[in-house]
């Protein structure tokens, strides 16, 4: 759930930037500003599961990189 989450803002702010470079007037520091506080909140706000999710992933790799 919390991964599904993540990857839609992800594709949201991928497809915001993309309309952006289309767009010919550019984009102010002010709008990059809040993007990125608006990423790093959600990244404050979901530590905890972000940290278990990439020990789990790391952990996986190191369990299936012993067996090769």
């Amino acid at each position: 759930m919390i991964l599904n989450l993540i990857t839609s803002v992800c594709e949201r702010v991928k497809a915001s930037f993309s309309r952006i470079s289309k767009d010919d007037k550019g984009i102010g520091v002010v709008e990059v500003i809040l993007i990125l506080v608006v990423l790093i909140g959600l990244v404050v706000i979901f530590r905890d599961q972000l940290t278990s999710l990439v020990n789990t992933i790391f952990g996986r790799i190191a369990e299936d990189a012993g067996g090769i």
